[in-house]
Parts: C-alpha cells; structure tokens; sequence
C-alpha cells in the first residue's frame, strides 16, 4: 500500500518544476536580448541531425548567479564539449518546443524529465576550464576504445554492454534491431549486467572471509553504478543487490519481493520523480515479474512440459513472466510490442552472459593495457558481439516482427493490466474467470478505436502532417519534404500503429537525400518532380475507403475522403480564394482544415458551407 501511495504521489506531482533562479524565468520576462550563460556540462555532448546538443548546469545568465539547467545546441560540431567542463555560451534563449501532438512528445517535454525549461541557441561558445574528469574519462575512454579496436556496431555493443546505453552512442539501425527483436534490454544497464558481475566477483572471492566478500561485492556495485551512472533502472538494482547481498552474509533468508519493495519505496521516497521515468516503470515492473511469476511459471512448465523438454522450464519462465508483467507500460509508452521476443530471448541467452563479462574484461583491459595486446583480446570477443548482432538482425527481419498497436488510452492498459494480474499472481479461480472475460473486451474496445475512420491534424513550424485513418489502414498528406517532416511522419504512424501507408502526397519537392525516407513509408509515394505537381486538378490518390483530389491548381486547395467523410484541406490563404471564386464544395462537407488563420469574413464564408472547422494553432 505505501509504494502504490509513493507511486500516485510521484505520477501526479512528482513532475519537476522550474525553480525561482532557473534560467527560463528570463525567457517569461519577455526580453529577447542576446543571453550569456557560464556553467559546467552535465554529459557529454550529443550529436544530431544538424548540429550538437549538451546538457548545463548554469552558473551564472548575464552576470548573475542563477541556479538551473538549459541545453545549449549549436550547428556546427567542431567543438565537442564533454562532460565536467565549465563554458561560457552567447545565444538566443528560448522555451522548448511543446510536442505538436499528445503521441509525439517534444524537446519540451523531454528537457522537462532531465530538470530543463530552457535551450539557448548557441552564437558564441568559449570553453573556460577544463578539469580532470577520472570517472568520465574512463567512460569515454572505454566507449572509445571499444570502438576502435571493433567498430562502431561491435564495439558500440561491446561498450553499452558496460556502460549502458545510455551512456554510448550507438548506430540508430542497431537500437532499432535490437528494439524490434525484444532484447532492448541488453542495451539497458541493469540487473541482468549486475547479476553477471557480481556473481563474477563472488565467485573470485568465494574463499575469503565475510568482510572480504563483502568488500570484494561492494567494490562491484560501486564500480557498476558509477560507470553505467545514476539512472532508476540502475539505482534499483545495485539497491537491491547490497540489500540481498548483506542478509545473505548475515546467515538469514531474504524475501525477493520484499527486498524489491523496500528499495522501491526508498527510492520514491528519495526521488518522487522517477515515478515518472519508463526505465523506472518496466525495471519495477520486469522484477516483480521475475519475484512473483516466474517460480510458478517454471513449476507450471515443468510439470507440463515433456519430461525431454523440462530443462527448458527456467529459460522459458524468466522472459515470460518479464513480458507478461511489462506488456501494459510498452503499449501504452510505445503502442507495438516485439512479436519474437521470446524466442529472441531463448537464442540470445547463451550470448549475453559470457559476452557481458568479457565486455567487462575487456573494458577493464582498454584503461590500462596497450593496444597491440587488446587487439588480441578483443578479436574473440567482437567475433562473439558479431554472431550476437547478426541474430538480433536476423529476428528483427521476421515478418512483422514488431506489431504496432497504436497507443492505447490510458484506461484501456488499466484495464488490460487488471485482466493479466489475476494470472500472475495467486487469485481466486472466479476472480481469474472475471479476468478472462474482460481481456475481449479490452482488445474489442481499442480494435474499434483503432478501425474507426477520422482525419488526425499535426502542424509544426509551418509545416503540416494530415493522418487519414480508415479501418486500419492509412494515407498521409504532407506539407513539406524534408528528413526532419519524415521523421515526424514516421513517429506519427508508429503513435496510431501503422506500419506502411497506403499512399502519401507530397506538396513540396523531395530533396534527393530524403527520399528513401519517403519512400520507405508508403507502398506509393506521389511528390513534385521536376517542376511538375504531385497532382494535376481533377486528379486522385484512391485506395479502398481513402482519396485525395486537388480542386485547383492555385493554392492547392485538396479533398480528402475518408470512408463516407470529406474534408477540405486549406493549407494556405489562396487555397481558399480558389474555393471562393469556383464557389465549390458547397454541399456534403464533413469538415475543413486551416493551414493558416483566417479572417472573421473567412470564417463566416466556411461555417456556411457546412461542417466543422479546424485551424492550424
């Protein structure tokens, strides 16, 4: 009861909030003066599609202490800032763009969890000092190092596997494989990296006394969670292992569930926030799987299985029982579930231990050993890094291999997870009955919210994304063509659960690198070539229940239908001005669309042509 107490408080007001001294109180005060920030970096700087990006604990804004944090980017990437130097930055400051839809979170509402309201758009930037950094050092060290001598998959993998993910900078395509296959985890500094080195360590001082034992676990722990840092998932596990660890050695018997509770409610108590965190949630959730399921999961299958086949009981049980308890919180962060985690799981297994604890060898070997000798070192190694990728690739190419569900409503995972509980934990048979009658319902009532037809509008910057949706399936109208409106795209169909659009029309010229974006979402991708339209007056995009059609070729004025719906789509003033001087559409019309905002004779002229009216913030 207290940690579901702990839990609520930290959802509904652990959310951080911008103190007095933080550096976005300049930006309410309404001047748009050039700002001067002084501060130390908190992490290393980032890279991104264009520029750079670092984290800083402001000092002093214009000459005045000031206590907070603001992300400084910059466009041009020569200078990579690292973690624990102190920097002084010239540029505008500004808030944070909001997220342009409730599925597609944005700098805003990231920056918020990290403890920023603020980014400053770098003009000026000038490093002051330039400390020693042992504990950084050693990390960069070691996620270079790896790097080198095994490249930037293997090596990236070699080094997450230490560090954590977080802490490394991978390929994007091997976050996403190992994503699409379910072993995102592995990438993820957590109990399973813990557990192989500390039981690594145990083993090596097997024949000390206690003290020494203990000594030998406690350096394990510190070394882990300073390496892999501070973070919830990490937090709670190396919490959980001294706690397990210290009534071990003092000869009693500890209670899992209850060590897991006890470490939970400390760091709520502690951090209210973390309530907040995803890594936070699926850690919790995946070790009371492993607590309160797994056990009678394995004797369920021992006793069902085969008696040739029994063997298979624990490798089976621990991914199941993972999965069972974290489904809810990955549907409802991320609207898909992997579809082969757990035979992913079954064939990595044999992989991730040994190559977690060479990673680890090899990490210690990178900070003091010569290159020539690591090299020798690391060929096994990344050999083994190598078969692991090419399964992970191999799995995450299966036929839909991620089944994308959209994001559920929040209700719905509540009542999805009341309908698996009765069946991981101990329940009343008629309580279970209950709960297998309600999870029909569940399903039913988001397959109908997902089949349902509708126009879902996004805008941003000036630029437009329009999701048509009809039973199931999808069409998508873009305003602009660049990687940035492409990816935004694509997170948009992922948020609503399609995997492929059935066309998408572009209102403006592909350029030649974004064009296997494109591609890559649509089976028929309709764009402006060589001066020529998308589409000419009077053409259509048709597949079954979706169409669009241009009304004329000044202002691109569009009609999209969506099963018996028809929306006008009026991205610009002269869009309209078409529709006024052909005085069309006049009758049937389910709604119309604003790019832009309209005059109240505008308005007028619209609301007397039927149907509802939507505009563009």
């Amino acid at each position: 009861m207290l940690f579901l107490l702990l839990l609520l408080r930290g959802l509904i007001w652990g959310a951080p909030q911008p103190g007095g001294q933080d550096p976005s109180a300049v930006i309410r005060s309404g001047s748009r003066e050039p700002r001067v920030l002084v501060g130390r970096v908190l992490a290393d700087a980032r890279q991104f599609d264009p520029g750079c990006s670092v984290l800083l604990q402001v000092q002093r804004l214009d000459g005045q202490r000031r206590h907070g944090r603001t992300e400084l980017q910059w466009r041009q990437c020569g200078l990579s800032l690292q973690q624990g130097w102190r920097v002084r930055a010239v540029g505008d400051l500004t808030p944070p763009d909001q997220g342009a839809h409730p599925l597609l979170p944005g700098a805003a509402e990231r920056l918020a969890s990290r403890g920023s309201w603020s980014q400053l758009r770098v003009s000026q930037l000038e490093v002051l000092e330039r400390p020693w950094t042992p504990l950084a050092d050693a990390r960069r060290s070691i996620a270079r190092g790896m790097q080198q001598l095994a490249g930037p998959e293997r090596g990236g993998l070699l080094a997450a596997l230490v560090l954590g993910g977080a802490q490394v900078q991978l390929p994007e395509s091997l976050r996403q494989s190992f994503r699409v296959a379910g072993l995102s985890h592995a990438l993820a500094a957590s109990g399973f990296h813990l557990s192989v080195l500390l039981g690594a360590a145990l083993s090596l001082g097997r024949l000390l006394p206690r003290s020494g034992r203990l000594a030998v676990a406690a350096l394990a722990l510190a070394g882990f969670l300073m390496l892999a840092g501070p973070q919830p998932s990490v937090v709670r596990a190396v919490l959980m292992g001294g706690i397990a660890l210290l009534i071990r050695e003092s000869g009693e018997r500890s209670r899992g569930f209850g060590v897991l509770l006890l470490t939970l409610n400390g760091m709520l108590l502690l951090h209210p926030a973390w309530a907040r965190s995803i890594g936070f949630q699926l850690s919790a959730a995946a070790t009371a799987g492993l607590m309160l399921t797994a056990p009678r999961l394995e004797q369920a299958l021992v006793r069902r299985l085969p008696r040739r086949c029994r063997w298979l009981a624990p490798a089976l049980s621990v991914p199941l029982a993972a999965m069972a308890w974290t489904l809810p919180l990955q549907l409802l962060h991320f609207g898909s579930t992997p579809l082969y985690a757990l035979p992913a799981n079954l064939l990595a297994a044999p992989l991730l231990a040994p190559l977690t604890l060479s990673a680890i060898a090899l990490a210690l070997g990178v900070l003091v050993l010569p290159t020539g000798f690591l090299q020798l070192l690391c060929w096994p190694v990344q050999q083994l890094a190598g078969v692991l990728i090419v399964l992970v690739n191999w799995i995450s190419s299966w036929p839909a291999a991620q089944l994308l569900t959209g994001r559920p409503q929040l209700w719905l995972v509540l009542l999805l997870a009341a309908a698996f509980l009765p069946w991981l934990m101990p329940a009343p048979n008629r309580v279970r009955l209950a709960a297998v009658l309600l999870l029909p319902v569940v399903v039913c009532l988001h397959a109908g919210m997902q089949l349902a037809d509708g126009l879902v509008f996004v805008h941003r910057h000036g630029r437009h994304w329009l999701l048509a949706r009809h039973r199931g399936r999808a069409a998508l109208v873009v305003s602009h063509a660049d990687k940035s409106s492409c990816r935004m795209a694509r997170r948009l169909m992922d948020g609503y659960g399609h995997q492929r659009l059935d066309w998408l029309l572009l209102l403006d010229p592909v350029p030649s690198a974004g064009v296997s974006c494109w591609q890559g979402l649509a089976r028929h991708v309709s764009a402006m070539q060589q001066g020529q339209p998308a589409l000419a007056p009077g053409q259509r995009l048709i597949s079954a229940g979706l169409s669009v059609e241009l009304l004329a070729h000044r202002g691109e004025p569009l009609l999209l239908r969506i099963g018996r719906q028809r929306w006008q789509v009026l991205l610009r003033p002269q869009s309209l001005w078409s529709l006024q001087d052909a005085d069309v559409l006049s009758t049937g019309i389910t709604g119309t669309w604003l790019g832009f905002r309209p005059s109240s004779q505008q308005r007028r002229w619209l609301m007397a042509h039927g149907g509802s009216l939507k505009v563009a913030d």
